[in-house]
């Protein structure tokens, strides 16, 4: 119960910071999609480039977060220098990245289809070398549990960005000036500054790493980078077709649309915008990714712990769940985060909501092959879901528009996700709580159909009456059977003296 508690209290921290890093990053998605309207296609750019951008922080990384902490807390190793020979390794590729953007720029341009737009994908891939490197420096905050500098610095990034958006998009062209600060009576926004705002905060962020930086004298320790890349390229490839799982449809999209070219960038924007909402999920996995990683590497030096990693599993479903019906129930109220000219959309929400549950459920199965150093299998895993994803993809967007995309998604993580845990069972065997797990998603998935009928049979505040005595009922039922009041702190003394 240590343990738990222990976890619990990094991934509040973590989490906390995530999530108003996530609302307040979610005010870009308001002040965007009402610049750019549906009906221009502009927003499918911005939705297609960062696909690839995505794809691409996984590639300049390749597993060394993950294989950072396997190392910086393997007996034997030496930590700083660990943490120097990480940094100079991607340093270096996140380098050579960059010069091969320049040299090939437009030729990459034009095979992604902005052979008159270049400066879209050279701007975002310098962006993306210079995010990679950071992602070391972060981790590196993580493993000195400095959670409060981590956060403050994701912050500063996104007011920054809101605020340059904001300037750019709307104070600018209402005072008629450019973003030189010179009168133009027909200036008009482009996109291509949504995409330059974003490598400027991207160089700020790094100015304020300088201190994480200095990590970098420590040496490079050839032995070490040797045994490092042996055990992260497995993970690489994973990641990879991971990350595919996620962004593979915004970047197959535009290429097996029926329609236009133009209407396939429209189409492409209203998926973009309206998944959006879905993405408090991806906050939830992320917040318990940071303080999971540590958490289960640290463990792993102690006893056996995977009565804790059950338990873990357990809890993530459970507030992944709430998570999931509180976007539910209240998303007629969070549509309004996008343009209306979007919500046509709003239907791929639960869909997607779902498949990054499993995702999340994925992940923390994860840990047995990385525990174990057969992270071999994550590849298999990622790249039979990838592959699955893509399929669907290619023969169901011609026919289905985006809503493939949606589907191909639920399905790809669903089949990965039920892989690696047969396979865990066998390698790594975990006596997850199955039985109240399940209960969970039942209940959840039947007051979900309620809602939907409320959303429909009823008018809208009595439907949201429901949908929050629904929610109640479900926080309920997690305190009446696996967190019970009196277990609190502070309530806890409470309860426990009454009864």
């Amino acid at each position: 119960m240590a343990n738990l508690k222990s976890l619990a209290k990094d991934t509040a921290i973590y989490g906390l910071s995530s999530i108003v890093a996530r609302f307040i990053n979610y005010l870009l998605v308001p002040i965007q999609t009402r610049k750019f309207l549906a009906t221009g296609g502009d927003y499918g750019i911005v939705t297609e480039v960062y696909a690839y951008v995505s794809l691409l922080i996984v590639l300049l990384t390749y597993g060394m977060e993950t294989t950072f902490f396997r190392f910086m807390n393997k007996e034997g190793e030496h930590p700083q220098r660990i943490y120097s020979t990480v940094l100079r390794m991607v340093g270096c590729t996140s380098a050579l990245f960059m010069v091969l953007v320049v040299v090939f720029g437009k030729q990459i341009s034009g095979w992604m289809g902005y052979a008159d737009h270049p400066e879209y994908v050279m701007i975002m891939f310098i962006t993306v070398a210079v995010d990679a490197f950071t992602a070391v420096l972060f981790a590196y905050l993580r493993y000195q549990h400095r959670p409060i500098k981590f956060a403050l610095l994701k912050i500063i990034n996104i007011l920054l960005n809101i605020a340059l958006n904001l300037l750019y998009l709307f104070v600018l062209p209402a005072m008629k000036l450019n973003p030189w600060g010179i009168y133009d009576a027909d200036f008009s926004p482009e996109v291509v500054w949504v995409f330059r705002i974003n490598l400027m905060c991207t160089l700020l962020t790094l100015l304020m790493l300088w201190k994480e930086l200095l990590g970098i004298t420590f040496g490079f320790d050839k032995s070490a980078c040797a045994r490092m890349l042996a055990y992260t390229w497995p993970l690489l490839v994973m990641g990879l077709a991971g990350q595919l799982n996620q962004c593979a449809s915004q970047m197959l999209f535009p290429h097996f649309y029926s329609g236009t070219p133009e209407e396939a960038r429209v189409q492409l924007g209203i998926y973009g915008a309206c998944i959006k909402i879905a993405m408090i999920m991806v906050m939830i996995t992320q917040a318990f990714r940071f303080a999971y990683e540590p958490f289960v590497f640290g463990k792993a030096k102690e006893r056996d712990n995977r009565e804790t990693y059950a338990q873990a599993m357990k809890f993530y479903l459970i507030f992944t769940l709430l998570a999931f019906l509180v976007v539910m129930g209240f998303l007629d109220v969070l549509k309004f985060i996008i343009d209306p000219s979007y919500w046509d959309g709003l239907r791929v929400v639960p869909i997607v909501m779902a498949a990054e549950i499993m995702f999340g459920v994925f992940f923390n199965l994860s840990f047995w092959y990385k525990l174990t150093d057969r992270t071999i299998w994550g590849a298999y895993f990622s790249g039979f879901g990838a592959l699955v994803l893509i399929v669907l993809d290619i023969i169901f967007i011609p026919r289905m528009s985006y809503m493939a995309c949606a589907w191909a998604g639920f399905v790809a993580y669903g089949v990965s996700m039920l892989i690696s845990y047969f396979v865990g069972q066998h390698y790594y065997p975990i006596r997850y709580p199955l039985r109240s797990m399940a209960a969970y998603v039942g209940i959840a998935v039947l007051f979900f159909v309620v809602m939907q009928w409320g959303r429909q049979a009823l008018p809208s505040l009595l439907g949201l009456g429901l949908n929050c005595v629904l929610i109640l009922m479900f926080v309920g039922h997690i305190f009446y059977h696996d967190l019970p009041l009196k277990s609190l702190p502070v309530v806890g003394k409470y309860f426990g003296k009454v009864r």
